[in-house]
């Protein structure tokens, strides 16, 4: 006689009355905090619908979760499959995205997850200034029902049923906060002007090397860097490496970005790298600049005993920052390829001659050597 049990089935069966007799339990012992806060579970999914969205061609997505605000809330189990969630109305989807992409509503609504505030309270904390700009923002908000109010001049709170969505859509911002930098890098690019001199028929590309030279001078500055070797590979790839510490290695507070990748893709004025001007344009070349208008860079760090590598192209990292050695020695080797689309010359060794000439006279004791 076959067996006809569905072992699957009768396992899913008893997870579920497993996690109902954990919150059964958590009730009872911690009364106070369950009671009088919802347990929101809408649109959970049952076994059978489980098991047909994850036989989707196109697999699903899976969440839930908790938050303690002035309650706890949480989150049956719940699946989206992920045919379903890119057909969804682009156009209802785009107005979404772009209501919320207004900095001062985002950080109304972030601001009133942590504690319910009154409207002198959030223009305070926000530093808004007046109430004016204040009231412009809530309004819109409250009519799309992305915040509530309790009375009029009262408290304003988020609606407990928006709390979930908008924590998953800042939990999937964080991942996509690199982008913003690519962006930044892309529009460097479409502006390429503003950074190079317009005053020939075609950009210089000395200028790149002169900001890459200009960073391994400040480590000799700072006491860390005792020779700069420039290497000519061909007329449009070139590497500047030196002996100084070497740039950091380790990931940003609360990131997962590499203070490598920070300095070689962020515009920021909290970017780190040394920025020159070329005559008569309007803004500086800094490490990010030099890497955005590059076709490829490639980034070689040794410090820790190690040897550290990641290759970029148009700005945009190819790779994660990995190890392909070890060594005693510390310092940055930065090798970059012209962009053909920007630059139709290329480099001359007699101009990076005389440059090096010129500042071998101002640092007569930072060796230099053209390779």
């Amino acid at each position: 006689m076959s067996n006809t049990r569905d072992y699957g089935a009768e396992l899913d069966a008893i997870t579920i009355q497993l996690n109902e007799l954990k919150q059964l339990v958590n009730h009872l012992v911690h009364p106070a905090q369950s009671s009088g806060k919802p347990l929101v579970a809408s649109n959970t999914l049952g076994n059978d619908q489980i098991r047909s969205q994850y036989n989707d061609d196109m697999g699903a997505i899976y969440y839930s979760g908790q938050y303690r605000g002035t309650s706890l809330i949480k989150w049956s189990p719940q699946l989206r499959s992920v045919a379903h969630v890119l057909g969804q109305d682009s156009d209802k989807i785009a107005k979404v995205l772009a209501a919320l992409g207004n900095k001062q509503r985002l950080e109304i609504l972030t601001a009133v997850m942590h504690e319910p505030l009154t409207g002198p309270e959030i223009v305070e904390r926000l530093n808004m200034g007046t109430t004016g700009q204040l009231y412009h923002h809530t309004k819109a908000l409250l009519g799309a029902d992305l915040l509530v109010q309790e009375d009029r001049g009262g408290k304003y709170s988020l609606p407990i049923h928006r709390s979930l969505p908008l924590l998953l859509l800042l939990a999937a911002a964080s991942d996509l906060l690199d982008t913003s930098d690519y962006m930044e890098l892309a529009e460097a690019r479409n502006h390429t002007d503003d950074y190079l001199n317009t005053s020939q028929q075609e950009y210089d590309p000395h200028h790149l090397l002169w900001s890459l030279i200009e960073n391994s001078i400040l480590e000799y500055q700072a006491g860390y860097c005792t020779e700069i070797n420039i290497m000519m590979h061909n007329d449009r790839c070139i590497t500047v490496a030196d002996n100084g510490r070497g740039i950091p290695t380790s990931a940003l507070p609360d990131s997962n970005i590499t203070s490598v990748q920070s300095v070689l893709t962020q515009l920021g004025q909290h970017n780190s790298s040394a920025s020159i001007m070329a005559r008569g344009t309007a803004k500086g070349i800094n490490l990010p600049i030099v890497n955005a208008m590059s076709e490829q860079l490639s980034v070689e760090i040794r410090r820790d005993d190690k040897i550290y590598k990641q290759d970029y192209k148009h700005g945009i990292p190819q790779t994660n920052l990995y190890v392909i050695g070890v060594t005693k020695e510390t310092g940055t080797s930065l090798t970059f390829v012209l962009d053909r689309e920007l630059f139709t010359v290329g480099f001359n060794q007699g101009t990076i001659a005389d440059h090096i000439a010129q500042q071998a006279i101002i640092y007569p004791n930072l060796k230099f050597q053209i390779i």
